[in-house]
């Protein structure tokens, strides 16, 4: 009975729970947190010191008893209890302006569609011991495609490419349902990942994980750009072990990518062919959609139309549609409870 009073003074709030960043929908007032999802811990005392942005500035300039890290691996939990206050830190702040003293709001939270029951129940249960009141799951090419407003639940086909920071998303959606979809686990991070590898290879350069994020926003590119682009790549010389400086070009990150680009547009052309010949038709006259950081890598589109001789489009704020959708679902959700993966889980009554 409290949990359910506690509920009429919280804000119901959808939760995009990325690799990467961690975006917070509150119903009525559309998305008001986006901040990365990193956590700083004390090893010594095992006490958070920072969430979010603030712990963002910490990766890589730690002493050795601070760990700045991302609790969420590949789109699933890796640490729970750090998961858990994660998500308590972002409801709490969400009811930092209203006058809730012990919040307990209704969350939907996106997921991975290739998570087993197990990474499910994980998010569900970090979800309530975080504070919600009941939590639902979307996957999350679902949230998106509601998110970016394509008809989900008309018998059309729908064609969403989510690239996020852990995962890409790959599905066609029909009648409230996913028909076809694959779930890789090359998306951003894994191409961050490729520039220090073709760094090390080609330079004998050590960069960080933040220097070669910054390389593949500014100049990285999946297609050939008519305006040649370049920057400095600066990093640790592995022979002298002396700081170093390399011009490197839009070309140079492009073959850096270029494994992982093949392996992205190889899955969606797999995806194409597994959907029924109905809904490739819808899809051809639609086009696929992309979302995601990772969507809006120079070319993408243009290669991906190129390789499966479809429309390709980029989402309007790709970043945030998977938030938007879960918001979207939050605040019609008898309407739209048949797209969620889990019913609600409730806490029992305090």
């Amino acid at each position: 009975m409290f949990n359910k009073l506690f509920g009429y003074f919280s804000h119901n709030i959808g939760i995009d729970l990325g690799t990467a960043n961690t975006l917070v929908y509150v119903e009525g007032k559309g998305i008001v947190i986006n901040e990365p999802s990193v956590v700083a811990v004390n090893k010594k005392t095992g006490k958070i010191l920072a969430i979010g942005k603030e712990a963002k500035k910490m990766v890589g300039k730690t002493p050795g008893h601070i760990v700045a890290t991302r609790p969420l691996v590949d789109g699933v939990i890796s640490d729970f209890e750090v998961t858990e206050q994660m998500l308590k830190y972002f409801i709490d702040k969400v009811h930092q302006q209203s006058f809730s003293i012990f919040p307990r709001p209704r969350v939907v939270v996106g997921v991975p569609s290739g998570v087993t029951e197990v990474e499910k129940k994980a998010v569900i249960d970090a979800t309530i011991s975080a504070g919600a009141r009941e939590a639902y799951l979307i996957e999350e090419p679902m949230a998106a495609a509601i998110g970016v407003r394509l008809p989900v639940q008309d018998a059309a086909g729908n064609m969403i490419v989510d690239i996020g920071g852990g995962t890409t998303e790959v599905a066609v959606i029909s009648l409230g349902g996913i028909v076809a979809s694959r779930s890789l686990r090359i998306a951003g991070d894994e191409l961050s990942e490729n520039v220090i590898q073709f760094a090390r290879d080609e330079f004998n350069l050590l960069l960080g994980e933040k220097t070669a994020e910054e390389i593949k926003i500014a100049i990285g590119s999946a297609y050939p750009l008519e305006e040649k682009l370049e920057m400095p790549m600066r990093g640790r010389d592995l022979v002298t072990g002396l700081p170093k400086e390399v011009i490197v070009t839009d070309e140079h990150v492009r073959r850096a990518l270029s494994r992982s680009v093949k392996i992205l547009v190889d899955n969606i052309k797999a995806t194409i062919e597994e959907t029924p010949p109905e809904l490739v038709a819808d899809i051809m006259s639609k086009g696929i959609v992309l979302i995601g950081g990772g969507g809006m890598l120079k070319g993408l589109d243009k290669l991906v139309s190129e390789q499966t001789k479809m429309p390709v489009k980029v989402a309007d704020d790709p970043l945030t549609a998977v938030a938007r959708g879960a918001g979207i679902v939050l605040e019609d959700i008898d309407k739209l409870k048949e797209v969620l993966v889990s019913m609600k889980n409730e806490k029992s009554p305090i």
